[in-house]
Protein backbone atom coordinates (compact mmCIF):
# COMPACT_ATOMS: atom_id res chain seq x y z
CA UNK A 1 0.00 0.00 0.00
CA UNK A 2 1.59 3.29 -1.11
CA UNK A 3 1.50 6.24 1.28
CA UNK A 4 -0.81 8.07 -1.15
CA UNK A 5 -3.60 5.50 -0.75
CA UNK A 6 -5.08 7.44 2.19
CA UNK A 7 -5.61 10.50 -0.01
CA UNK A 8 -9.19 10.37 -1.27
CA UNK A 9 -10.19 12.21 -4.42
CA UNK A 10 -6.98 14.30 -4.60
CA UNK A 11 -5.36 13.03 -7.80
CA UNK A 12 -3.79 16.36 -8.80
CA UNK A 13 -2.28 16.96 -5.36
CA UNK A 14 -0.99 13.39 -5.23
CA UNK A 15 0.79 13.82 -8.56
CA UNK A 16 2.46 17.06 -7.41
CA UNK A 17 3.63 15.57 -4.13
CA UNK A 18 4.89 12.39 -5.78
CA UNK A 19 6.94 14.45 -8.25
CA UNK A 20 8.38 16.56 -5.42
CA UNK A 21 9.23 13.40 -3.43
CA UNK A 22 11.14 11.99 -6.42
CA UNK A 23 13.14 15.21 -6.74
CA UNK A 24 13.76 15.28 -2.97
CA UNK A 25 15.07 11.73 -3.15
CA UNK A 26 17.40 12.74 -6.00
CA UNK A 27 18.69 15.69 -3.97
CA UNK A 28 19.58 13.53 -0.96
CA UNK A 29 21.10 10.80 -3.12
CA UNK A 30 23.26 13.30 -4.97
CA UNK A 31 24.39 14.89 -1.69
CA UNK A 32 25.34 11.50 -0.24
CA UNK A 33 27.38 10.67 -3.34
CA UNK A 34 29.11 14.05 -3.33
CA UNK A 35 27.55 14.98 -6.65
CA UNK A 36 26.03 18.34 -7.58
CA UNK A 37 22.31 18.70 -6.95
CA UNK A 38 19.96 18.50 -9.94
CA UNK A 39 19.31 21.95 -11.38
CA UNK A 40 15.55 21.65 -11.89
CA UNK A 41 13.60 20.46 -8.87
CA UNK A 42 9.98 20.46 -7.78
CA UNK A 43 11.10 20.15 -4.14
CA UNK A 44 11.07 23.14 -1.78
CA UNK A 45 11.57 23.65 1.94
CA UNK A 46 8.07 24.92 2.92
CA UNK A 47 4.61 23.75 1.87
CA UNK A 48 1.12 24.99 2.74
CA UNK A 49 -1.82 22.59 2.44
CA UNK A 50 -5.25 24.22 2.42
CA UNK A 51 -8.73 22.86 1.89
CA UNK A 52 -12.15 22.57 3.53
CA UNK A 53 -12.63 20.43 6.65
CA UNK A 54 -12.50 16.76 5.80
CA UNK A 55 -10.50 17.22 2.61
CA UNK A 56 -7.47 15.46 4.09
CA UNK A 57 -4.95 18.28 4.58
CA UNK A 58 -3.12 16.55 7.43
CA UNK A 59 -3.32 13.19 5.65
CA UNK A 60 -1.62 14.68 2.59
CA UNK A 61 1.09 16.27 4.73
CA UNK A 62 1.81 13.02 6.60
CA UNK A 63 1.88 11.03 3.35
CA UNK A 64 4.37 13.50 1.86
CA UNK A 65 6.50 13.30 5.03
CA UNK A 66 6.54 9.50 4.69
CA UNK A 67 7.57 9.71 1.03
CA UNK A 68 10.42 12.05 1.97
CA UNK A 69 11.70 9.48 4.49
CA UNK A 70 11.19 6.45 2.21
CA UNK A 71 14.20 4.07 2.15
CA UNK A 72 12.73 1.37 -0.10
CA UNK A 73 15.41 -0.41 -2.17
CA UNK A 74 13.06 -0.18 -5.15
CA UNK A 75 14.06 3.47 -5.53
CA UNK A 76 17.41 2.39 -6.97
CA UNK A 77 15.50 0.50 -9.67
CA UNK A 78 13.37 3.46 -10.62
CA UNK A 79 10.62 2.98 -8.05
CA UNK A 80 8.87 6.05 -6.66
CA UNK A 81 9.41 7.06 -3.00
CA UNK A 82 6.46 6.39 -0.72
CA UNK A 83 6.16 2.60 -0.82
CA UNK A 84 4.29 2.49 2.49
CA UNK A 85 6.12 -0.62 3.71
CA UNK A 86 9.73 0.37 4.46
CA UNK A 87 10.88 1.49 7.89
CA UNK A 88 10.92 5.17 6.89
CA UNK A 89 7.36 5.14 5.55
CA UNK A 90 5.92 2.98 8.34
CA UNK A 91 7.41 4.87 11.28
CA UNK A 92 6.36 8.21 9.79
CA UNK A 93 2.77 7.12 9.25
CA UNK A 94 2.45 5.72 12.80
CA UNK A 95 4.13 8.81 14.30
CA UNK A 96 7.36 7.30 15.66
CA UNK A 97 9.98 8.49 13.16
CA UNK A 98 12.79 10.32 14.94
CA UNK A 99 13.05 13.01 12.25
CA UNK A 100 9.35 13.72 11.75
CA UNK A 101 7.59 15.98 14.25
CA UNK A 102 3.79 16.00 13.88
CA UNK A 103 2.23 18.91 15.76
CA UNK A 104 -1.51 19.04 16.42
CA UNK A 105 -3.37 20.79 19.19
CA UNK A 106 -6.74 20.49 20.86
CA UNK A 107 -6.29 23.90 22.50
CA UNK A 108 -7.53 27.27 21.28
CA UNK A 109 -4.16 28.40 19.94
CA UNK A 110 -0.47 27.60 19.49
CA UNK A 111 1.71 30.03 21.41
CA UNK A 112 5.18 31.49 21.11
CA UNK A 113 6.82 29.02 23.50
CA UNK A 114 5.69 25.93 21.57
CA UNK A 115 6.67 27.52 18.26
CA UNK A 116 10.16 28.39 19.50
CA UNK A 117 10.65 24.75 20.50
CA UNK A 118 9.71 23.72 16.96
CA UNK A 119 12.07 26.26 15.40
CA UNK A 120 14.94 24.99 17.54
CA UNK A 121 14.22 21.45 16.43
CA UNK A 122 14.06 22.54 12.79
CA UNK A 123 17.67 23.71 12.98
CA UNK A 124 18.92 20.19 13.72
CA UNK A 125 20.27 17.85 11.08
CA UNK A 126 18.34 14.61 10.52
CA UNK A 127 19.25 12.05 13.17
CA UNK A 128 18.90 9.07 10.88
CA UNK A 129 16.34 9.90 8.24
CA UNK A 130 16.73 11.71 4.95
CA UNK A 131 15.03 14.96 6.01
CA UNK A 132 14.03 16.78 9.17
CA UNK A 133 10.25 17.25 8.68
CA UNK A 134 7.94 19.42 10.79
CA UNK A 135 4.20 18.83 10.14
CA UNK A 136 2.10 21.63 11.67
CA UNK A 137 -1.49 20.42 11.31
CA UNK A 138 -3.09 23.51 12.86
CA UNK A 139 -1.14 26.41 11.38
CA UNK A 140 -4.33 28.49 11.52
CA UNK A 141 -4.17 28.39 15.33
CA UNK A 142 -0.80 30.14 15.55
CA UNK A 143 -1.01 33.36 17.51
CA UNK A 144 0.40 36.46 15.81
CA UNK A 145 3.54 36.24 17.94
CA UNK A 146 3.97 32.55 17.17
CA UNK A 147 3.56 33.28 13.45
CA UNK A 148 6.34 35.85 13.59
CA UNK A 149 8.61 33.31 15.31
CA UNK A 150 7.85 30.74 12.61
CA UNK A 151 8.46 33.27 9.83
CA UNK A 152 12.17 33.47 10.60
CA UNK A 153 12.54 29.70 10.34
CA UNK A 154 10.66 29.55 7.06
CA UNK A 155 12.71 32.43 5.64
CA UNK A 156 16.07 30.86 6.52
CA UNK A 157 15.55 27.09 6.72
CA UNK A 158 18.22 24.54 7.54
CA UNK A 159 19.45 22.70 4.40
CA UNK A 160 17.63 19.41 5.14
CA UNK A 161 14.53 20.74 6.92
CA UNK A 162 11.03 20.76 5.44
CA UNK A 163 8.01 22.58 6.90
CA UNK A 164 4.55 21.21 6.09
CA UNK A 165 1.80 23.60 7.23
CA UNK A 166 -1.94 22.84 7.15
CA UNK A 167 -4.77 25.38 7.34
CA UNK A 168 -8.37 25.71 6.08
CA UNK A 169 -7.54 28.61 3.76
CA UNK A 170 -4.76 31.00 2.75
CA UNK A 171 -6.39 33.76 4.80
CA UNK A 172 -5.83 31.74 7.98
CA UNK A 173 -2.04 32.07 7.64
CA UNK A 174 0.07 35.24 7.88
CA UNK A 175 0.74 36.70 4.40
CA UNK A 176 4.47 36.76 5.11
CA UNK A 177 4.45 33.02 5.80
CA UNK A 178 2.21 31.88 2.96
CA UNK A 179 4.25 33.90 0.46
CA UNK A 180 7.25 31.72 1.31
CA UNK A 181 5.43 28.39 0.96
CA UNK A 182 4.41 26.33 -2.03
CA UNK A 183 0.63 26.20 -1.90
CA UNK A 184 -1.48 23.09 -2.55
CA UNK A 185 -5.28 23.24 -2.47
CA UNK A 186 -7.28 20.12 -1.63
CA UNK A 187 -10.94 19.73 -2.56
CA UNK A 188 -13.81 18.04 -0.77
CA UNK A 189 -13.70 14.36 -1.81
CA UNK A 190 -16.64 12.98 -3.81
CA UNK A 191 -19.27 11.17 -1.75
CA UNK A 192 -18.74 7.95 -3.71
CA UNK A 193 -14.99 7.99 -3.03
CA UNK A 194 -15.53 8.44 0.72
CA UNK A 195 -18.08 5.63 0.82
CA UNK A 196 -15.66 3.35 -1.02
CA UNK A 197 -12.92 4.08 1.54
CA UNK A 198 -15.25 3.29 4.44
CA UNK A 199 -16.14 -0.05 2.88
CA UNK A 200 -12.58 -1.05 1.93
CA UNK A 201 -10.63 0.10 4.98
CA UNK A 202 -13.15 0.09 7.80
CA UNK A 203 -15.29 -2.87 6.83
CA UNK A 204 -18.51 -0.84 6.95
CA UNK A 205 -21.43 -2.20 4.96
CA UNK A 206 -22.01 -0.31 1.68
CA UNK A 207 -25.44 1.07 2.59
CA UNK A 208 -24.26 2.55 5.90
CA UNK A 209 -21.09 3.88 4.29
CA UNK A 210 -23.03 5.58 1.50
CA UNK A 211 -25.47 7.15 3.98
CA UNK A 212 -22.67 8.45 6.22
CA UNK A 213 -20.67 9.85 3.31
CA UNK A 214 -23.75 11.56 1.89
CA UNK A 215 -24.79 13.00 5.27
CA UNK A 216 -21.34 14.51 5.89
CA UNK A 217 -20.92 15.69 2.27
CA UNK A 218 -17.53 14.05 1.79
CA UNK A 219 -15.94 14.78 5.20
CA UNK A 220 -13.93 11.58 5.69
CA UNK A 221 -13.38 11.65 9.46
CA UNK A 222 -16.96 12.69 10.22
CA UNK A 223 -18.31 10.04 7.88
CA UNK A 224 -16.27 7.34 9.60
CA UNK A 225 -17.44 8.50 13.02
CA UNK A 226 -21.06 8.71 11.93
CA UNK A 227 -20.91 5.19 10.49
CA UNK A 228 -19.27 3.64 13.56
CA UNK A 229 -20.46 5.66 16.57
CA UNK A 230 -24.05 5.30 17.75
CA UNK A 231 -23.71 8.43 19.94
CA UNK A 232 -22.72 10.52 16.91
CA UNK A 233 -25.80 9.34 15.02
CA UNK A 234 -28.02 10.13 18.00
CA UNK A 235 -26.61 13.66 18.35
CA UNK A 236 -27.06 14.34 14.64
CA UNK A 237 -30.67 13.15 14.85
CA UNK A 238 -31.35 15.63 17.66
CA UNK A 239 -29.77 18.51 15.70
CA UNK A 240 -31.84 17.78 12.60
CA UNK A 241 -35.04 17.96 14.65
CA UNK A 242 -34.23 21.48 15.84
CA UNK A 243 -35.79 23.32 12.83
CA UNK A 244 -39.16 21.80 13.78
CA UNK A 245 -38.88 22.96 17.41
CA UNK A 246 -38.41 26.71 16.99
CA UNK A 247 -42.04 27.72 16.48
CA UNK A 248 -42.20 29.86 19.64
CA UNK A 249 -39.82 31.67 21.99
CA UNK A 250 -39.95 28.93 24.61
CA UNK A 251 -39.06 26.29 22.03
CA UNK A 252 -36.15 28.42 20.77
CA UNK A 253 -34.64 28.88 24.22
CA UNK A 254 -35.09 25.22 25.15
CA UNK A 255 -33.53 24.00 21.90
CA UNK A 256 -30.57 26.35 22.39
CA UNK A 257 -30.00 25.15 25.94
CA UNK A 258 -30.13 21.51 24.89
CA UNK A 259 -27.66 22.12 22.05
CA UNK A 260 -25.16 23.80 24.38
CA UNK A 261 -25.64 21.14 27.06
CA UNK A 262 -24.96 18.38 24.52
CA UNK A 263 -21.71 20.09 23.49
CA UNK A 264 -20.71 20.46 27.14
CA UNK A 265 -21.40 16.76 27.68
CA UNK A 266 -19.13 15.93 24.75
CA UNK A 267 -16.37 18.01 26.30
CA UNK A 268 -16.91 16.30 29.65
CA UNK A 269 -16.62 12.84 28.09
CA UNK A 270 -13.35 13.76 26.39
CA UNK A 271 -12.06 15.18 29.67
CA UNK A 272 -12.93 12.02 31.56
CA UNK A 273 -10.99 9.95 29.04
CA UNK A 274 -7.88 12.13 28.92
CA UNK A 275 -7.60 14.41 31.97
CA UNK A 276 -7.40 11.68 34.62
CA UNK A 277 -4.65 9.87 32.72
CA UNK A 278 -2.67 13.08 32.18
CA UNK A 279 -2.98 14.07 35.83
CA UNK A 280 -1.81 10.67 37.11
CA UNK A 281 1.12 10.61 34.69
CA UNK A 282 2.24 14.08 35.80
CA UNK A 283 1.94 13.18 39.47
CA UNK A 284 4.05 10.08 38.91
CA UNK A 285 6.64 12.13 36.98
CA UNK A 286 6.81 14.65 39.83
CA UNK A 287 7.40 11.90 42.37
CA UNK A 288 4.04 11.78 44.16
CA UNK A 289 3.40 8.58 46.09
CA UNK A 290 0.36 6.52 45.11
CA UNK A 291 -2.58 8.28 46.75
CA UNK A 292 -0.20 10.51 48.71
CA UNK A 293 0.55 14.21 48.81
CA UNK A 294 2.38 16.05 46.09
CA UNK A 295 6.03 17.00 46.76
CA UNK A 296 6.72 20.61 47.64
CA UNK A 297 7.32 22.97 44.72
CA UNK A 298 5.14 21.07 42.25
CA UNK A 299 1.95 23.14 42.59
CA UNK A 300 2.90 25.30 39.61
CA UNK A 301 3.20 22.33 37.27
CA UNK A 302 -0.17 20.97 38.40
CA UNK A 303 -1.82 24.38 37.96
CA UNK A 304 -0.41 24.69 34.43
CA UNK A 305 -1.84 21.27 33.55
CA UNK A 306 -5.26 22.20 34.94
CA UNK A 307 -5.31 25.41 32.89
CA UNK A 308 -4.36 23.51 29.73
CA UNK A 309 -7.11 20.97 30.38
CA UNK A 310 -9.62 23.77 30.89
CA UNK A 311 -8.66 25.35 27.54
CA UNK A 312 -9.01 21.96 25.89
CA UNK A 313 -12.53 21.51 27.30
CA UNK A 314 -13.46 24.91 25.90
CA UNK A 315 -12.06 23.96 22.49
CA UNK A 316 -13.85 20.60 22.55
CA UNK A 317 -17.18 22.25 23.40
CA UNK A 318 -16.78 24.75 20.57
CA UNK A 319 -15.82 22.02 18.11
CA UNK A 320 -18.87 19.99 19.11
CA UNK A 321 -21.14 23.02 18.68
CA UNK A 322 -19.55 23.81 15.33
CA UNK A 323 -20.21 20.27 14.17
CA UNK A 324 -23.88 20.62 15.11
CA UNK A 325 -24.09 23.95 13.28
CA UNK A 326 -22.53 22.35 10.21
CA UNK A 327 -25.26 19.70 10.24
CA UNK A 328 -27.87 22.44 10.63
CA UNK A 329 -26.44 24.34 7.66
CA UNK A 330 -26.66 21.14 5.60
CA UNK A 331 -30.31 20.76 6.59
CA UNK A 332 -31.26 24.22 5.34
CA UNK A 333 -29.13 23.73 2.24
CA UNK A 334 -31.31 20.72 1.43
CA UNK A 335 -34.44 22.80 2.08
CA UNK A 336 -33.19 25.41 -0.36
CA UNK A 337 -32.41 22.72 -2.95
CA UNK A 338 -36.00 21.49 -2.73
CA UNK A 339 -37.43 25.00 -2.97
CA UNK A 340 -35.37 25.81 -6.05
CA UNK A 341 -35.99 22.39 -7.58
CA UNK A 342 -32.24 21.84 -7.80
CA UNK A 343 -30.80 18.63 -9.17
CA UNK A 344 -28.22 18.55 -6.36
CA UNK A 345 -28.33 15.38 -4.29
CA UNK A 346 -29.79 15.83 -0.81
CA UNK A 347 -27.48 15.15 2.12
CA UNK A 348 -30.18 14.41 4.70
CA UNK A 349 -32.49 11.99 2.92
CA UNK A 350 -33.26 10.28 6.25
CA UNK A 351 -35.30 13.36 7.28
CA UNK A 352 -36.83 14.10 3.91
CA UNK A 353 -40.33 14.55 5.40
CA UNK A 354 -39.07 17.41 7.60
CA UNK A 355 -37.20 18.95 4.67
CA UNK A 356 -40.27 18.91 2.46
CA UNK A 357 -42.49 20.31 5.22
CA UNK A 358 -40.26 23.33 5.82
CA UNK A 359 -39.62 23.81 2.10
CA UNK A 360 -43.38 23.91 1.53
CA UNK A 361 -44.14 26.30 4.39
CA UNK A 362 -41.38 28.88 3.75
CA UNK A 363 -39.69 30.73 0.91
CA UNK A 364 -36.14 30.50 -0.47
CA UNK A 365 -35.45 34.00 0.87
CA UNK A 366 -36.33 32.94 4.42
CA UNK A 367 -34.20 29.81 4.04
CA UNK A 368 -31.21 31.91 3.00
CA UNK A 369 -31.71 34.16 6.04
CA UNK A 370 -31.76 31.08 8.26
CA UNK A 371 -28.51 29.82 6.74
CA UNK A 372 -27.02 33.26 7.39
CA UNK A 373 -28.17 33.04 11.02
CA UNK A 374 -26.34 29.72 11.46
CA UNK A 375 -23.18 31.14 9.87
CA UNK A 376 -23.43 34.21 12.10
CA UNK A 377 -23.59 31.93 15.14
CA UNK A 378 -20.39 30.16 14.05
CA UNK A 379 -18.66 33.52 13.62
CA UNK A 380 -19.85 34.65 17.06
CA UNK A 381 -18.39 31.52 18.65
CA UNK A 382 -15.08 32.25 16.90
CA UNK A 383 -15.14 35.69 18.54
CA UNK A 384 -15.54 34.08 21.99
CA UNK A 385 -19.18 35.05 22.45
CA UNK A 386 -20.74 33.00 25.26
CA UNK A 387 -22.05 29.81 23.59
CA UNK A 388 -25.55 30.00 25.07
CA UNK A 389 -26.04 33.62 23.99
CA UNK A 390 -24.82 32.89 20.46
CA UNK A 391 -27.02 29.81 20.05
CA UNK A 392 -30.10 31.52 21.54
CA UNK A 393 -29.68 34.41 19.07
CA UNK A 394 -29.48 31.86 16.27
CA UNK A 395 -32.57 29.89 17.28
CA UNK A 396 -34.60 33.10 17.59
CA UNK A 397 -33.48 34.08 14.09
CA UNK A 398 -34.47 30.65 12.81
CA UNK A 399 -37.95 31.22 14.22
CA UNK A 400 -38.22 34.65 12.61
Amino acid sequence: MAVWDDLVGQTRVEEQLAAAARDADALVTAHAAGEPAPEASKMTHAWLFTGPPGSGRATAARAFAAALQCVSPDRALGGAPGCGFCDGCHTTLVGTHADVEIVRTDLLSIGVKETRDLVRRAQLSPAGGRWQVIVLEDADRLTEGAGNVLLKAVEEPAPRTVWLLCAPSLEDVLPTIRSRCRHLTLRTPPVEAVADVLVRRDGIDPETAQAAARATQGHIDRARRLATDERARARRSVVLKLPLRVDDVGGCLKAAQELVDAAAEDAKQVAEEIDVKETEELKAALGAAQGGRMPRGTAGAMKELEERQKRRRTRTQRDSLDLALTDLTGFYRDVLALQLRSRSALANTDVRDALERIARDTTPERTLRRIEAVLACREALDRNVAPLLAVEAMTMALRG
